[in-house]
């Protein structure tokens, strides 16, 4: 695993983000730019992924913990603030990471730094560069219960089992469709709010 190293704000990322325990895989490709913080990444991957903000989440870079301190954090468990972390400061080419959600499911997401860029009018965006397949729905149970639907899906479409996942995930629910302009434009939206900032 690489080592973090400091760059100057003025990059920008293109990550290749899958989340990990599932195939075929679910992958995206995002760019990002080098003076957001680790919180705005949070909010990034919920946006490019699909998922909606409703558990918890943690990085793991480079053997450090990043996630935003709660009052009921385990007090042995050393937490670096991930709203005090821009992007610059702890990436850089070929850094592999994790980014985990929801601490009951536990989605892993391994996210690689592929590209590295000079850029030189920062504008606070991100987007999608690329994609395949849909977010598993939340509280799904985690990838092991998401890879028996899909199993279930191809050899019993009519089974019992995919009827009540379908039941929960809504009827269209479509395990191979990612939509990546809905992405781009959830991004767009979050960019000229300031990412809730304002």
């Amino acid at each position: 695993m690489a080592t973090p190293r400091k760059t100057t704000a003025k990059y920008r990322y293109r990550l290749r983000v899958e989340l990990e325990g599932v195939t075929p895989v679910i992958w995206r490709e995002i760019w990002v730019e080098g003076q957001m913080s680790l919180t705005q990444l949070h909010h990034i991957l919920q946006a490019a992924m699909g998922w909606t903000d409703a558990h918890l989440h943690q990085f793991t870079i480079a053997g450090k913990t990043y996630a935003t301190p709660h009052p009921e954090d385990d007090s042995e468990r050393e937490v670096i603030d991930e709203r005090k972390v821009a992007l610059h400061k702890v990436l850089n080419r070929d850094l592999q990471f994790h980014y985990d959600y929801d601490f009951g499911d536990s989605w892993r997401h391994l996210i690689r730094v592929e590209e590295v860029k000079p850029q030189t009018n920062p504008y606070g965006a991100a987007y999608v560069d690329a994609g395949a397949r849909a977010c598993p729905p939340e509280d799904s149970g985690g990838s092991g219960s998401y890879q028996d639907f899909l199993g279930d899906l191809k050899s019993r479409p009519k089974s019992k089992e995919v009827k009540s996942f379908l039941q929960w995930a809504g009827k269209d629910f479509d395990p191979d469709r990612f939509d990546r302009h809905a992405a781009n434009a959830a991004l767009l939206r979050m960019a000229w709010n300031h990412w809730g900032e304002r």
